[in-house]
Order: C-alpha cells, then structure tokens, then sequence
C-alpha cells in the first residue's frame, strides 16, 4: 500500500510505493533548501521543474532539470535548492 510522508513544516511531501525497480518514492517540493540524510544508495531523478543540488564532499552546486537523475551514496546528507514547486522521483537501492 502506499505510504505518505511529509518534512519541513509540509514543503517536501512524498508517496512511497514499491514496483519492479524496487522501493522508490515520488514528491514535490516547495520553494526553498532543504538538507536530507540518507540510508540507502538513492536515484533522483528530476520530474518537472528544476533541482540546484550540492552533493557530499562537493563545494559546488549542479542544476538538474526534467529526466536528469543524480546518485547519492548510502549515510550521507546532501543539499537541495528549488526556486519553485519541484516534482521528483526517488529509487532507493
């Protein structure tokens, strides 16, 4: 069955489910920086909008747009910029 969730005073919400690629989520962002851990290896993937993404051990930021995915190791935090209302995926492996 699904699973919501919902962080940062209700700006990222997500729906997880589980299908043939495994256990992944999608979600939407709000405007605005975020900060997230992680616990399993994680592929982003951008859905709509854009994404400024500033990876661990990174100084610099990268932008992701539309069908552009990014990987973030298992027991990081990693750091997030929307501009505006941004949707994602997310794999977890």
């Amino acid at each position: 069955m699904f699973k919501t969730n919902t962080y940062f005073e209700d700006k990222v919400m997500s729906m997880a489910f589980k299908n043939e690629e495994g256990r992944a989520t999608v979600g939407v962002m709000a405007g605005g920086t975020y900060t997230f851990d992680t616990t399993t290896v994680e592929y982003m993937t951008v859905v709509s909008g854009s994404m400024e993404v500033q990876l661990p051990g990174e100084t610099e930021w990268k932008t992701y747009k539309p069908y552009e995915t990014f990987i973030v190791n298992a027991n990081v935090s990693f750091n997030v910029k929307v501009a505006s209302d941004t949707c994602y995926k997310c794999i977890y492996k």
